[in-house]
């Protein structure tokens, strides 16, 4: 059971969007059979979706623990830059869930891996076959994919060492002054389940982000950003430490947004890492989704 009360930023707000926001990973449908079901109470009444919250409110609810479900094979079209009999390289569009959760039971890339190749590893469970390391639902861009469980100890040790690269494009709110490196302690937050933060917490986990830009607009910045490790949701939290968060973020970013995007403008644009098998040094880049190259385009004209 979560408890949240009500403060200054969120009263007005309604009830099933306030609860995106802490629950982010769940679809709206699902938030309102939640509420349809009584699993969130305003204070100790049950209230419509359309609730407007106030000052002070107390919202509890608890989310069901997911049913086990089988993860089956489905034809979902993923875009494949590499692959070998150990290993892939995908190019992850926005939108698609990592691998099976609560409110995303099918339809994730593991249910396309599953499709796409015959064997994954099984290291990380039967959810999460092949899955070595994640992108967030509305992130898109380059990941790895282990066919082999010899293949995926050898690039999660890489990860681990930080000797495997990963750059990220962010199109980020306000002008950045300078590039620079970041490095906090990350932990959950503890008035939102599903969000991250950065913590005073010396025993919490330590987060390490270098950043550079690559251009300025009048009110945004294209930054690169580089992981030197690999957090929940870390480059989002450390873009909004700086003060500037991701653009379309809809967790950390900004609620009033100037375009309409379904999530957050970060790409995995490059990574770069040993085979684990041959020891061959590889790298792979990824252009930017159309959407994200949309809106470049649009702050280039205003340049003009």
């Amino acid at each position: 059971m979560q408890k949240v009360e009500i403060t200054p930023e969120n009263v007005g707000v309604r009830l099933d969007i306030f609860l995106n926001e802490l629950e982010p990973e769940l679809s709206r449908s699902n938030i309102k059979n939640l509420i349809t079901k009584g699993l969130v109470l305003v204070g100790n009444e049950q209230k419509k979706a359309g609730y407007s919250l106030k000052l002070g409110d107390i919202v509890t609810y608890s989310i069901p623990e997911p049913v086990k479900v089988e993860v089956v094979a489905q034809c979902i079209p993923i875009d494949i830059v590499y692959e070998d009999s150990d290993l892939a390289v995908i190019n992850k569009p926005q939108g698609l869930a990592v691998h099976p959760s609560a409110g995303h039971e099918d339809n994730t890339l593991v249910n396309a891996l599953l499709y796409h190749f015959t064997d994954l590893s099984g290291i990380n469970g039967e959810l999460r076959p092949g899955i070595v390391h994640r992108l967030d639902k509305d992130t898109s861009g380059l990941m790895l994919a282990a066919k082999n469980d010899f293949a995926h100890r050898g690039l999660a040790e890489q990860i681990a060492q930080k000797t495997c690269i990963r750059r990220y494009y962010a199109l980020l709110e306000g002008r950045l002054k300078e590039g620079g490196h970041i490095e906090t302690h990350i932990a959950r937050d503890p008035r939102h389940r599903k969000k991250m933060a950065v913590s005073n917490d010396s025993n919490d986990r330590i987060a390490i982000t270098d950043y550079k830009i690559i251009r300025l607009f009048k009110d945004y910045t294209l930054a690169e950003f580089q992981l030197k490790t690999g957090r929940t949701h870390q480059i989002r939290v450390h873009a909004q430490y700086l003060g500037h968060p991701v653009v379309g973020d809809p967790v950390y970013g900004y609620k009033k947004q100037e375009f309409k995007l379904n999530g957050q403008l970060l790409h995995s644009h490059y990574i770069e890492f040993t085979h684990p098998r041959t020891n061959e040094r590889l790298n792979f880049e990824a252009n930017l989704p159309d959407y994200f190259q949309r809106v470049l385009d649009t702050l280039n004209a205003r340049e003009k």
